[in-house]
């Protein structure tokens, strides 16, 4: 197949489309290379280790041109991963956040239906689900109640999404993803960051009593379900899956966890809750499991070993 990776140089994206080229697939990458969270040469370095190396267009969602071009010649899917990502620095910009994750949502799928693209997956947030205490969450419960823009700005791509799809047949797959880890992480996401400072030894801010839980999702496990999700989605047909871990873990777990695994002790800076952070994810799998044949294979523990070999080699590099 022939398929358009939107973000296809970021953290999740470039997993995705090595996967795909290591099958055979024809990938062209469309990504702006914003520095909003971390450099562009990580992004550009991440591509640079492909072989074969995906078609590149450099270029922001938003802009038509730089999507029609994306399209030329139509490809058989998109995988739409580029977005604005963040609870925290979508409540200081929060037009731009509904600017890149809604609107240009809404010009790439423009830009789909004119050029015949028939299959359309999406990558959403578990964030969509709003701030809850009652696991599991289930891809039928209403996400009507988001506590920060970036949430917003999710709910209202898959909402969109659903729009366009019910209009002119595009077979569409949303995918609400629970906190996904592992090499190439970005700097800002709670792992890379803790780690980073850990073996710094330098102190991390932690926020509230360490009670908060997150469905933390292996990279490789996430992009499964993505490719599965490509290969499921058929024109007419619309349908949600949560892909997470299916065990939440608390933040102070996960810290211990992680100290075990660099072999090193955190200094904590403990700071209150933030604004729009929510208190569990809780990914209910089932329905993936039963329509995609997907279920989480990595296990906390495992994960954090690769992640903390890669994090290794990179900072020794």
């Amino acid at each position: 197949m022939r398929i358009v990776v939107t973000g296809g140089a970021g953290f999740i994206g470039s997993h995705l489309c090595e996967v795909l080229l290591s099958r055979g697939d024809e990938v062209v990458v469309l990504d702006a290379f914003d520095e909003t969270l971390y450099p562009a040469a990580d992004k550009r370095g991440h591509l640079a280790a492909m072989a074969p190396a995906p078609r590149l267009v450099v270029g922001d969602v938003c802009d038509p041109s730089a999507v029609r071009l994306a399209l030329d010649p139509a490809p058989d899917a998109v995988a739409h991963l580029a977005a604005l990502a963040g609870v925290r620095p979508s409540l200081q910009e929060p037009s731009r956040y509904l600017r890149v994750n809604v609107e240009g949502t809404s010009t790439l799928l423009e830009a789909c239906r004119a050029a015949g693209v028939s299959r359309f997956v999406l990558a959403s947030s578990s964030s969509v689900y709003g701030a809850r205490s009652d696991p599991p969450f289930r891809e039928s419960d209403p996400a009507v109640a988001p506590v920060s823009p970036y949430a917003a700005s999710k709910r209202a791509a898959e909402l969109v999404a659903e729009t366009h799809a019910r209009l002119y047949g595009t077979g569409l797959v949303a995918l609400r993803l629970f906190t996904v880890y592992g090499p190439r992480q970005r700097p800002d996401l709670a792992i890379r960051k803790f780690a980073e400072r850990i073996l710094g030894g330098q102190p991390i801010p932690f926020y509230g009593d360490g009670s908060s839980a997150r469905d933390y999702t292996f990279v490789s496990d996430i992009v499964a379900g993505i490719v599965a999700a490509i290969d499921h989605a058929r024109p007419g047909g619309i349908d949600t899956f949560n892909l997470g871990g299916s065990r939440p873990v608390r933040l102070a777990e996960l810290l211990r966890a992680l100290e075990e695994a660099l072999g090193a002790r955190a200094i904590l800076d403990r700071q209150p809750e933030q604004l729009g952070d929510v208190p569990l994810t809780a990914a209910d799998t089932r329905h993936a499991e039963a329509v995609l044949g997907w279920r989480p294979r990595v296990t906390l523990e495992e994960g954090l070993a690769r992640f903390v070999t890669w994090l290794r080699a990179r900072r020794s590099g």
